[in-house]
């Protein structure tokens, strides 16, 4: 098999790569990674392990991916990609080239040279990281773990987590990482729905554990992605990871509570972000919404919050920000009581409602971590009756936390259906929903997030939350 050309020349922002000769496992490894010989599995088929493991096929290396689900890998040997960011073109294309197989089977991870881990990290009720699958997945690797193989982690946590829990689990084996196996970390930036940044072209930041790691994960992902951003310690990666997620959170925490006090002032939130980010420097735009989704923003900070405990540091602006950004949810709701009041003269106890959007984020199938979810819930705590229409989700699969809804589908959206309810609620603006439609249908629209006076159809009826 005559591996797939590799992608342009990379980009580094530095180079490491000066000839360390402590391991010959090291050497051997680093040269079938230049050659792109050497194999690569990637654990955990989702958001994140599925664009980078066809990427890294794309490159020119045979991948392998595991995933536990067996329904993913039997869509996946079927050449049909469950992520909008991997086609079924690009699959099948690297699957057909001898580049790509998934299965459920880990005994096959002994052949593999790199194993990347991109599994989740969730938080517990208690709002503690739940590190079960990054650990149990370690015990994987274990079971056939040899000398010369490096392992990444890619799922986002706190400090100390690849050097202080990956790296202990793989040394009972009696291997050591440094010598006899190597470590890195190198946090995942996907971005579903983003159409300007691909997998490759995301600048990558890598560690490793000690400069032989460091050396093979600046090798690797050299090969793969066009800009490599190396750092000095596997920790110092996982807190870029948590301050990008910190940045967004806090700020977006911020606009959220400015839209509460300036609505108070009868001030259009909306209106003065417009006007702000006309200033051409010293401001960058974040915009509040009915609360925060997604697998990285409403989870990542709690995870920095629980580490600081170990150093009794308080982190008061991140909790505070995660109270804010909870709450919108009941902000919301309390928002749609008003108007249906005002406006109806009716109780929401005794109103249907369309929230239109479930996924997280506008134009994607993604609902993990959705307030969409929650605004439903919270709908039906207080008595009235909620339905959906999302045109990229048919069908609310089991989660974790909103076990009642799973199996609900969204509703047929036409003039029939959208009458049929006291109000609608846009929790996320689909860019395929016909907006001017339900402006003409619907008696009421809370909207959360501006798109009706965006697209220049506001009206008495469109109440803003």
């Amino acid at each position: 098999m005559v591996p797939a050309a590799g992608p342009p020349e990379p980009h580094h922002r530095q180079q490491n790569w000066k000839p360390i000769l402590t391991s010959p496992h090291h050497d051997r490894l680093l040269e079938s990674i230049s050659r792109r010989t050497a194999r690569v599995g990637v654990i955990g088929l989702g958001y994140v392990g599925l664009p980078l493991a066809v990427a890294t096929a794309r490159s020119g290396f045979q991948v392998t991916g595991f995933d536990v689900d067996p329904g993913k890998i039997v869509a996946l040997n079927a050449g049909r990609s469950y992520i909008e960011a991997v086609e079924d073109e690009a699959l099948a294309r690297e699957s057909e080239a001898g580049r790509f197989r998934s299965t459920t089977d880990f005994s096959d991870l002994g052949l593999c040279d790199v194993i990347i881990i991109c599994v989740p990290t969730p938080l517990t009720r208690h709002r503690d990281p739940d590190l079960s699958f990054v650990e149990n997945t370690s015990r994987s690797i274990a079971a056939s773990l040899r000398p010369g193989q490096l392992v990444v982690l890619e799922s986002t946590t706190y400090p100390g987590t690849t050097d202080g829990i990956v790296r202990s689990i793989l040394e009972e084996t009696e291997l050591r990482s440094g010598t006899d196996f190597f470590i890195g970390f190198s946090p995942e930036r996907e971005d579903p729905g983003n159409r300007s940044f691909k997998t490759t072209s995301i600048p990558k930041v890598v560690a490793g554990d000690g400069p032989l790691a460091a050396a093979l994960m600046e090798r690797f992902y050299a090969a793969v992605v066009t800009t490599v951003v190396p750092v000095s310690s596997n920790a110092t990666a996982e807190a870029v990871k948590l301050t990008e997620n910190i940045f967004r959170a806090v700020n977006i925490a911020l606009v959220n509570e400015l839209k509460i006090v300036y609505d108070a002032m009868g001030i259009d939130i909306w209106e003065v972000i417009e006007a702000a980010k006309t200033k051409p420097f010293g401001y960058m735009p974040f915009y509040p919404g009915p609360g925060l989704g997604g697998h990285c923003i409403p989870i990542d900070p709690f995870y920095l919050t629980w580490k600081s405990r170990e150093y009794e540091l308080p982190t008061r602006f991140i909790e505070l920000a995660g109270e804010i950004n909870s709450a919108m949810p009941r902000h919301v709701v309390a928002r749609l009581a008003e108007a249906l009041d005002k406006r109806e003269g009716k109780a929401l106890s005794r109103s249907s409602v369309l929230v239109v959007g479930l996924a997280y984020k506008k134009n994607v199938p993604d609902i993990r971590e959705s307030p969409s979810l929650k605004l439903i819930e919270l709908i039906e705590e207080r008595g009235g009756k909620a339905a959906f229409y999302d045109p990229h989700v048919e069908e609310i699969p089991a989660t974790r936390e909103y076990m009642a809804l799973k199996g609900r589908r969204s509703v047929v959206f036409d003039e029939a259906t959208v009458r049929s309810f006291d109000a609608v609620l846009i929790a996320t603006d689909h860019d395929a929903v016909d907006y001017t439609g339900l402006a003409g249908w619907s008696p009421l629209i809370v909207d959360t997030r501006n798109v009706f006076a965006r697209r220049g159809l506001a009206a008495g009826h469109i109440v803003k939350a």
